[in-house]
């Protein structure tokens, strides 16, 4: 056990940022156990963002994510699972209204560029 008040506090933060972890491994490692024994569009959607949270938590590198996600997708080929549809947002129907404030304003005129200081 540390001695140094700075050791203790470092120590304590360890025990606390490996348990934080661990609990990120064990949702990685069960979504992705899920979708090997059962494939489907929700079970890859999940493995995928647990992967996605592990290396924003830098928890997993980003390649090692590439090519955990390229083999889940991979597998979802071979098991005929396709990926759910990426909701888009439908563009408004709705159009602005022309407002005269706009056209009635005149254009701000530029101030003039400042000369160079004359050298003496």
């Amino acid at each position: 056990m540390p001695i140094i008040k700075s050791a203790i506090k470092r120590a304590k933060q360890t025990v606390v940022r490996r348990e934080r972890n661990v609990a990120t491994k064990r949702a990685l490692k069960d979504a992705v156990k899920a979708f090997n024994a059962a494939p489907s569009a929700a079970t890859l959607s999940a493995a995928q963002s647990a992967i996605d949270t592990a290396v924003k938590k830098n928890v997993l590198n980003k390649n090692t994510a590439s090519r955990r996600k390229a083999l889940l997708a991979k597998n979802a080929k071979a098991a005929g699972v396709k990926p759910a549809a990426t909701k888009k947002a439908a563009p408004k129907a709705t159009a602005k209204p022309a407002t005269k404030t706009a056209a009635a304003k005149p254009a701000a005129k530029k101030a003039p560029a400042k000369k160079p200081a004359a050298k003496k």
